[in-house]
Parts: structure tokens; sequence; C-alpha cells
């Protein structure tokens, strides 16, 4: 491929993200522009479909202003994005309203009326219902906006509205449309019963296609618009937590790894597909054929961090990070519930708040941000538990996403889970690396093996005995909280 290049672009839910990555898979230029969330209701999350579009666009704007003529090299390009959220596109391919986002809980009630009138569901799609799904939010729209799902034309998934901007056309890959409830994991292909189940049309949803597999070319609008060549492959991509995989080269049986980014999750992949409803483990197909992954999902990640020292007036989080590890006390004196947005796995419950609990007059900013460290870290817990009852979780585990960078952070998930954590170079890259991957095997010819590799180590961060003991003693009364406050929640 000569200087060929491949661009990843990920559809985030703070930022997009775009990076460029040449033959060697070498970063050549890379950009981020971040994204405004919509709150119009408690618990509702909301983005309008064209802020990814620009934003997109303003990246591979300063990617060809501080690195000129890269984006002539690119040879492919990949899709990734925050999955679940509902994109409603009507007769002029325009969205119809704001995208419903993945950490929406307003269709808990849909999600517990599909549950019961299709109790085998979880085995079909991969998990019950829950409200940040794709499929309860269309039975609330049904229910709410009639008129709007009335006038829908076709739904697609945030990243596939860029795709739809890029290539003129309508697809997606299986792990993105796993993550919508409507897809038969096992056959990869639409699930009949369950799209009719909620009011749609089969002929409403985007093509599926396997994460490298080409779903269109950029069109002369589209080369105009962004500076990319016109006529270049864009592959099908992958849902972001897939994408991650690939990036950290989670693609064997049994390969697994931790995600922390605005939300979190263990992934684990399979050769086959592991549906485990009963402790709400996702099973999903993965971004490449033949291969499913079982995943935990926590809604609350690394953004439990930012959030932290946001209201305690913290300018630098990383400055912030190296004062709590510097202090050195091995728990925090405050015990915090990180459930900002609701959970997922393993409570599934939409209606559940962050509190920090154990406050007295000396407690201070660093004792607040190092609990929400640490309330991070339980969830990760309480996540290989819920995979655990399906099988075992390998004794070491990746660490990939903006939350990783962190050693301090990296140390107290060590600590709290009683596992070693491999960094890996690049692993902060997260799923646009990923995708970049992905188009890259779409043109090559070249096998999984050879281009989905683990990357170089970085480090391994152990468990530190002091802070596990700390932690592994705190574990209780943090599962304690949320059982005792769960009634008080919906008040």
């Amino acid at each position: 491929m000569g200087d060929a290049c491949f661009l990843g672009v990920d559809i985030g839910t703070s930022a997009v993200k775009v990076l460029i990555v040449d033959s060697d898979e070498r970063p050549v230029a890379d950009a981020e522009v971040g994204l405004a969330t919509s709150r119009p209701a408690p618990g509702w999350s909301e983005q309008h479909p064209d802020i990814w579009w620009q934003a997109v666009r303003q990246a591979l704007a300063e990617v060809s202003a501080s690195t000129p003529g890269v984006l002539s090299r690119v040879a492919a390009v990949g899709l990734s994005g925050q999955m679940h959220g509902a994109v409603l596109i009507g007769d002029d391919d325009r969205p119809i309203r704001p995208a419903i986002l993945w950490n929406d809980g307003r269709a808990a009630a849909e999600a517990i009326a599909l549950n019961a009138a299709m109790p085998d569901l979880g085995q079909i799609a991969g998990v019950p219902a829950m409200a940040g799904f794709l499929a309860p939010k269309i039975a609330w729209l049904r229910h709410n906006e009639p008129d709007a799902l009335a006038s829908t034309k076709r739904i697609l998934l945030p990243k596939d509205w860029v795709r739809l901007q890029l290539t003129g056309e309508f697809a997606t890959d299986m792990c993105d449309a796993a993550g919508s409830l409507l897809l038969d994991e096992a056959r990869r292909q639409w699930a009949v019963t369950v799209v009719e189940a909620v009011g749609l049309h089969l002929d409403q949803l985007p093509r599926l296609l396997e994460g490298p597999d080409i779903s269109g070319r950029v069109t002369p609008g589209a080369a105009a618009a962004t500076g990319l060549p016109e006529g270049i492959p864009v592959v099908a991509g992958a849902g972001d937590a897939a994408a991650a995989g690939i990036g950290i080269g989670a693609v064997a049986d049994g390969d697994a790894f931790i995600s922390l980014g605005t939300s979190s999750q263990l992934f684990l992949t399979t050769a086959d597909y592991r549906p485990n409803p009963s402790v709400l483990v996702h099973a999903f197909a993965h971004a490449l054929p033949n291969r499913w992954f079982q995943m935990a999902a926590m809604l609350n990640g690394a953004s439990v961090m930012a959030w932290t020292a946001g209201v305690t007036g913290v300018s630098d989080l990383g400055a912030a990070l190296e004062a709590v590890a510097e202090r050195g006390q091995a728990i925090s004196p405050v015990t915090f519930l990180p459930y900002l947005q609701g959970e997922r796995t393993p409570h599934d419950d939409p209606a559940a708040r962050g509190v920090f609990f154990g406050m007295d007059g000396g407690t201070d900013g660093l004792d607040l941000l190092q609990a929400a460290v640490e309330g991070m870290a339980f969830t990760l817990v309480d996540a290989v538990a819920a995979l655990e009852t399906a099988g075992p979780v390998p004794a070491a585990l990746a660490a990939v996403g903006g939350g990783s960078r962190g050693r301090i952070v990296m140390e107290v998930v060590a600590s709290a889970l009683g596992r070693p954590i491999r960094r890996y170079v690049g692993g902060e890259r997260g799923p646009a690396f990923g995708v970049a991957r992905l188009a890259r095997l779409a043109v090559t010819g070249e096998t999984v093996a050879e281009v989905c590799g683990k990357p170089e180590l970085r480090d391994v961060i152990q468990p530190n005995a002091e802070r596990q003991a700390a932690l592994a003693a705190r574990l209780p009364l943090y599962r304690d909280l949320y059982r005792a406050l769960k009634p008080l929640f919906p008040r």
C-alpha cells in the first residue's frame, strides 16, 4: 500500500475523535472535537445527529491543517460510535428529532413490558431489554411521539448517520445492530419477531454487514465537505465496544479487557454465542465474522472522575489524581455510589443515582475524587462477578480508553479486582484505532491475524496489597448502600 493511511472515526458521547494511522500502524494525525448533550427532562439524554457530522468535518479540517496532505493518503475509512442511540430519519433523509442516547432512561417501563411480552428476548438478542437500548426507545416513541415514528423512513445507530453523510448508504455492522436488541445474535440477522413487537418493519432497518465489509464509498459531495478522496471505501465498522476490542487485539476466544471511557465495559471475546441474560451480561456479535463477545456494561466510567473534579472546582484532573497518589491513603474515608446515569450491569436500574456517603467536617476534594475512582473500580468488581457466573474471567486483564491513562486509577482498579492490569502502547487510542484496522482489512487482503494483533506492552500494574485489603473490606458497604437506597432512588 506504499504510503497509504487508514482513517478511524469514533462518534463518542463527549467527543468525536479521528485517527489516521500509516501502514505500520503509527499514528500520523489525530483530532478531537467535543460534543454537548441535551437533557430536556430528568433521566433524558439527547444529541442532534447534525452535531456529529459537523464535528467530523471540523476534526478532519484540523487534521488537514496540522498535517497537510494527509487526507489525500487515506485509502479507507472505518466508523465507530456510541451504541444504542435512536436516530429517526424521514423521507428527506433528515433527522426527524434529536437522537435518544444510550444513557437515556425514559423507556424503563417499555423495557419491562417488552421483557414480559417476550420472555425469550434475552436468548434471542443477547440480553433482556433495558431502558438504554434502541428497541424500548422505539416502543416509547410509539406511545409518546407517534407522529414522529409514523414519519420515520429509516432507523439508524449514531455512527451510521455519519455513514449516510459520507456514502449515501443505509447500513450498519453486526455489533452496533446487536446493541439495538433487534438482532438475532446467533444467526446474525434481524430478529423479525422483535422488530415487529416494537412496531417496526424490516425495510426501516439498515443493511447488515460484517465489520470489515465495504458499506459504500465517499461521494463527491462528502469529499468536498471533508477533504477525503472521492470514491475511497467506507467499511461497516463497529460499535465502540467491539471497536476497542479490535484495537487491543481482543479477537480470539478468551481475550478480555476493560474499557474506561464515558461509560465502562468488561469485554470477553467468545468463539460462539453464549447468552447469559439472567445476570444482565450482554452477549453480542463481534465486529469480525464468526466471533461474539460477552460484556458487562456499566453506564458510569471515567466520566465520574471528571464530574467529581468539576463539582469540586478542579481544573486539572491529571494533577488532582497525582495529588491523590501522593497523599498515599489506602482508601478514601468516603464511599461513592457512581450511578450518575443510572446503571445497567448488574442492576438494570435507570433510577439509581450518585451518592457520597460518610462525609464529615474534615472531608476534602481529594477524598471525594479518590472515592469516585474507587466507586468506578467497584462497578468493575461487580462486572467480573457477573461474567464469572457464565465462565472464567482471565487472571490478567488489559485496559484501554482515556480513563486508563492515570496510573493511580489503574492501581485502584487492579487492587479492587485483585488482578494485574496490562496497558498497551496506544491503548488510549480506543475505538478509532480499531476501526482503522477494519478499514485496512477491507483493502489490503491481509488476514485478521496479520492486522489485529496485540499492540506493544507498555506496562503491567500490579495490585497494591494494602489497598487491595482496604477495598475488599469496603466492598460490602458499597453493595449494602445500593441495596438500602434502591427503593428511595425513584423518589
